[in-house]
């Protein structure tokens, strides 16, 4: 039997004739996380089948996904335009401060408990590409890719698999140039929307209260604008467009 880690992705081959009859856990050998596993059940294929669906990266949703494509496509021309008169003009090769970063489409991964639905419909209005995961396993094989620009996700996130807390331990083990390049949004019933003291304490890039989530694409934009205002002149020295 092989399982995956959740937290790092290591696969680890289990003796079938050893493992017990149902759910267990097993402490990664890498990353010291506790995996949890259930055997193959009769009809339903091979436990490493069952294994390997249950960490496909998290699906798209298919609301909005043609809309996302087109906006994508005609970004990256524009940007490429944009970067090309730029460097012809003052040999610097960087899009300016001043360039619409607002109308960048942008990747989601949603890891939520009761307010992904309402959450996804929000952003998929305001023309983000989401992306929604059921478990941590599936939220890391979505974060393996590198494309996405925000991880929104929220304690009661697979509770079941202790969800939240992998996730922060994965975000908090990340190389700071790939931190960076990803923006974490907690979602809370008990948190102060944009306490950005709280929020540094904790690693995190924003806190939305669930009360205030009918507002988060308001939220996100105007957070997102801070954020890439403060590493502007980083990313203008590296030459790496904002989030």
């Amino acid at each position: 039997m092989i399982i995956r880690c959740d937290n790092c992705s290591v696969s680890l081959q289990l003796d079938e004739s050893k493992v017990p009859g149902k759910t267990f856990t097993v402490r990664c050998p890498r990353c010291r996380n506790l995996v949890q596993a259930t055997p193959a059940q009769k009809g339903k294929g091979s436990a490493t089948v069952q294994q390997l669906e249950t960490n496909a990266p998290a699906p798209a949703v298919k609301d909005g996904a043609q809309d996302f494509s087109e906006k994508e496509s005609e970004f990256q021309i524009n940007s490429a335009l944009r970067s090309l008169l730029t460097a012809l003009k003052d040999d610097s090769g960087v899009l300016d401060k001043g360039e619409t970063q607002n109308t960048k489409p942008r990747r989601a991964l949603l890891c939520l408990g009761e307010k992904r639905d309402e959450i996804s419909k929000v952003l998929v209005k305001e023309g983000y590409k989401v992306y929604i995961a059921q478990t941590p396993a599936q939220a890391n094989e979505r974060l393996r890719d590198g494309k996405t620009e925000l991880l929104i996700f929220s304690p009661d996130f697979a509770a079941e698999f202790g969800g939240a807390a992998i996730l922060q331990q994965k975000i908090n083990g990340m190389p700071a140039a790939d931190r960076r390049r990803l923006f974490l949004v907690s979602v809370e019933d008990g948190g102060t929307t944009m306490n950005a003291h709280e929020a540094f304490l904790r690693n995190l890039n924003l806190i939305v209260a669930a009360s205030d989530i009918d507002q988060i694409a308001l939220i996100l934009k105007r957070a997102l604008n801070d954020f890439n205002d403060l590493y502007f002149n980083y990313n203008r020295a590296i030459g790496m467009e904002a989030i």
